[in-house]
């Protein structure tokens, strides 16, 4: 664990909301040249605090105009490993995240399709025929807002 002090903390806020920014320009942003601002973020990268850049996809530009989040309880654990359900779900393309969980459910899922249909496709050949599925709550996604997170 490194300490933070407040440029780090603008500089993670500045490539949280835009991580396509030149350390040239961050350095500008934040009264760094751009070598010390590219050694900053050398620094948040050796420590593991900035874990890559990712683009962020317009899912609904591409087609895909429903989220659901899906709970799922699997039927047995001793019949089926927990790999085994991971590395199928994991396959499916429409599942877009897979976090496993405590609570109700084993898992958790964020599922997106083009429409209503499409996702009732996905549940029922792909989802419900995975090895282990025993319950499934689905809850479908109205609206989503993005806060900041902590350093916000």
């Amino acid at each position: 664990m490194i300490d933070l002090d407040d440029t780090d903390r603008a500089l993670l806020r500045a490539l949280a909301g835009d991580a396509t920014q030149s350390a040239g320009a961050l350095g500008r942003r934040h009264g760094l040249s751009q070598p010390a601002a590219w050694r900053r973020i050398r620094r948040l990268e050796e420590a593991g605090i900035l874990k890559g850049r990712r683009v962020v996809l317009n899912r609904e530009a591409l087609g895909f105009g429903v989220t659901v989040f899906l709970g799922v309880k699997l039927a047995t654990r001793g019949r089926v490993s927990l790999e085994d359900f991971e590395r199928a779900v994991t396959a499916i393309p429409e599942v877009q995240v897979v976090q496993h969980v405590l609570g109700l459910f084993d898992y958790r899922l964020r599922v997106v399709a083009r429409d209503i249909a499409d996702f009732e496709r996905v549940l029922r050949r792909r989802i419900m025929t995975l090895p282990g599925v025993g319950q499934v709550e689905a809850n479908v996604l109205l609206s989503e807002e993005r806060r900041p997170g902590p350093l916000g």
